[in-house]
């Protein structure tokens, strides 16, 4: 079994000790997942560089927020589902989208919905979405560069989800009282 390191600013190999200063003075503290992905310094700096271009994105950050959960929650991610409920409180997100994201339960607009909807679409089907689906999210009052900009987040989470499974990385202290573990569907009898 792998035992992945969280590492520090003095542990981290050379070329990711400058990518934790930054994570340190972005964030006050070096979040867990930038400490196991600096084992990996081109890793972090790629994460880092695909989540600067995602914030860069004409989504709204209430569209960012439903992209990142829905894939963190499809990914069943320990680490990125409290995290992100973390962030979206510092975004200033409605909880009652951080909610529904968490629980899978419907959301409280059509167009988030959609939006959730066909970001599903392109996870589950690895990017093989069906025309009637892409017509639908278009119809909901998405574009085409929006398609776009939610491949670019999926390829964030990817980096971050992927990462956590394998190391198994310990929520980060200032996130855990939103902790999450996904819900199980019930057998039927």
């Amino acid at each position: 079994m792998a035992s992945f390191k969280i590492h520090t600013i003095e542990s981290a190999p050379e070329a990711g000790k400058p990518l934790l200063e930054t994570s340190l003075k972005n964030n006050g503290r070096i979040p867990g997942l930038h400490g196991t992905m600096a084992d990996a310094p081109p890793l972090l700096a790629a994460y880092n560089f695909a989540h600067q271009q995602f914030m860069a994105t004409s989504l709204t950050d209430e569209e960012k927020t439903v992209v990142w959960q829905t894939i963190n929650v499809e990914s069943d991610c320990h680490y990125c589902v409290p995290a992100h409920t973390g962030i979206a409180k510092m975004m200033k997100i409605d909880d009652a989208i951080t909610e529904a994201l968490r629980n899978e339960t419907p959301l409280p607009t059509d167009k988030l919905e959609a939006l959730r909807t066909f970001t599903l679409a392109i996870i589950r089907d690895r990017g093989f979405v069906s025309d009637a689906e892409t017509q639908a999210f278009l119809d909901a009052g998405f574009t085409e560069t929006n398609i776009l900009e939610i491949i670019l987040g999926a390829a964030q989470k990817l980096m971050s989800n992927y990462t956590n499974h394998f190391a198994k990385t310990p929520v980060d202290q200032v996130f855990e009282k939103f902790a999450w573990e996904k819900k199980t569907a019930v057998a039927a009898e």
